[in-house]
């Protein structure tokens, strides 16, 4: 059985360690950071909300959906890094392949713009 601890030591260690960089790290923040809150500070941010009110609010539903959008668009547009990587290897047909993804990708974006999905009013 001291073998199998042996053997997960380096694990506990590297483990042990990096307990210890980000109790130092939150440490450190709160020692050397500025704790007094100014006006400009606890404004409003971007969004509209103020900086310290109930967190249960309900956000407007065009967050979310921007949110969604953006992942969506995001994930699909990831896929290109391996296709030009392999671009060369995969020929005729998975370049064919993927001008059908990007339109399938270039249809969504333009109904989801007709719809009026990323309009901000």
């Amino acid at each position: 059985m001291p073998s199998v601890l042996g053997d997960y030591a380096p694990v506990l260690v590297f483990g042990a360690i990096s307990v210890v960089i980000a109790a130092a790290m939150l440490g450190m923040a709160l020692v050397c950071g500025q704790q007094k809150p100014y006006p400009e500070k606890v404004t409003a941010y971007e969004c509209g909300f103020e900086a310290f009110d109930d967190a249960r609010r309900r956000f407007d539903v065009r967050f979310y959906l921007v949110a969604i959008l953006f992942i969506i668009f995001d994930l699909e547009v990831a896929f290109l890094f391996p296709w030009a990587v392999s671009l060369s290897r995969i020929g005729l047909f998975g370049f064919l392949s993927m001008l059908g993804f990007l339109s399938v990708l270039g249809i969504g974006f333009l109904y989801e713009w007709r719809k009026g999905a990323l309009d901000w009013d």
